[in-house]
C-alpha cells in the first residue's frame, strides 16, 4: 500500500492510497467513498481486489479522514467540489500514470452521484454502484421519510449553523462534514430534483456517460429503495446501461449488509459478486 498526496486544481491536498498487485492484470479500480465514510473502511476490499490482480485506489474527499483540516469550522468544501475538484484530481492522476489500463470506478452512495460532475468519468469502461440512489424523501420508506424530514429539515441545519460544520457522528451518520457538504446533502434529501439539483449548479456531464453500470442494492439498507435507485438511473444517468443485483441478507455470513457493511471483511464472500462482473 502506497500513500499518495494529490493536489487539486484549487490547491487542496487530497490523501489517497494505492494498492499495487503482485500479479498485475492491468485493470484499475477507483473507489469513490460514501458521505462521511473514511477510506480505511474500503482497505480490506481494496486488498482483496489487489490480490486478484487489480490496481486499486482509495481516497478521502476534502474534509474527511486523511484529507480533513485541523479546523472544520468554515472549511470550504461541498459535494460539488468533491466531484469537480477532488475526484477530478484522482482521474487526472489515473490518466497520466495508468493510461494503458482498463479502468473501472466503484461509486458508493454519493461516490456514484459525483460522477456527473467530472468529464473524466468517460475514461472508465464500467461503473459499479453500491448503495446509491436519488435520495429525495418522496422515494424513501415512510419511517425513513419521517427521520429524514426531522434530521435534514431541522436538526442538521440547526447544528450546522451553530457549529459551522455538521457533527454527523452525533446522529450516527459517519464523519463530521464541512458546512456546504451538509447543505448539499440536505439538497439530495429535501429537493425533489435530488442529484439533479446539485448537477444544475455545476458543469453537468451526467448525460454523456454511456457505459455499463452494475447496480448493487442490499435488502436491509433502510435508506435505499428500488424507487430511488431507478430514479437515479432513469433521471440522472439515463444513458448508462444498468444491470441490477439485489443482495439478500441470507447471502451475508452475519446476515447484515446495510448501507456500509458490504465492505466489512466479514462480508468478503459477497465481494465475488463484483469480482465476477469485472474479470
Amino acid at each position: 500500500m502506497e500513500k499518495l498526496f494529490l493536489t487539486t486544481k484549487d490547491h487542496v491536498s487530497v490523501t489517497a492510497h494505492l494498492f499495487l498487485p503482485e500479479n498485475n492484470n492491468h485493470k484499475l479500480l477507483l473507489i469513490n467513498s460514501a458521505t462521511g465514510v473514511k477510506q480505511q473502511v474500503y482497505f480490506s476490499f481494496a486488498r482483496y481486489f489487489s490480490e486478484k490482480g487489480f490496481t486499486v485506489i482509495t481516497y478521502d474527499y476534502r474534509g474527511i479522514g486523511f484529507s480533513k483540516p485541523e479546523n472544520m469550522k468554515g472549511f470550504n468544501a461541498s459535494m460539488r467540489i468533491w466531484g469537480s475538484e477532488d475526484y477530478k484530481a484522482l482521474t487526472g492522476y489515473i490518466r497520466t500514470r495508468f493510461a494503458d489500463y482498463e479502468k473501472f470506478c466503484l461509486g458508493h452512495s454519493v461516490g456514484a452521484l459525483i460522477l456527473g460532475m467530472n468529464e473524466d468519468s468517460e475514461i472508465f469502461k464500467e461503473f459499479i454502484f453500491v448503495g446509491t440512489q436519488n435520495a429525495f424523501v418522496g422515494n424513501l420508506r415512510f419511517k425513513t421519510r419521517i427521520e429524514a424530514y426531522l434530521g435534514f429539515g431541522i436538526a442538521q441545519p440547526l447544528t450546522t449553523q451553530l457549529l459551522g460544520y455538521f457533527p454527523a457522528h452525533w446522529f450516527g451518520l459517519g464523519e463530521s462534514l464541512p458546512k456546504n457538504c451538509a447543505y448539499d446533502w440536505r439538497t439530495l434529501i429535501l429537493n425533489r430534483k435530488s442529484t439533479n439539483g446539485l448537477l444544475e449548479k455545476i458543469n453537468d456531464y451526467s448525460k454523456r456517460l454511456k457505459q455499463k453500470v452494475f447496480v448493487i442494492r442490499a435488502e436491509d439498507d433502510t435508506w435505499l429503495t428500488e424507487k430511488g435507485v431507478k430514479s437515479l438511473l432513469n433521471n440522472t444517468y439515463p444513458n448508462l446501461k444498468p444491470t441490477y443485483r439485489l443482495i439478500k441478507t441470507s447471502e451475508s455470513e452475519k446476515g447484515e449488509i446495510g448501507h456500509v457493511n458490504f465492505f466489512r471483511s466479514y462480508n468478503q464472500k459477497l465481494w465475488n459478486i463484483i469480482l465476477n462482473e469485472l474479470i
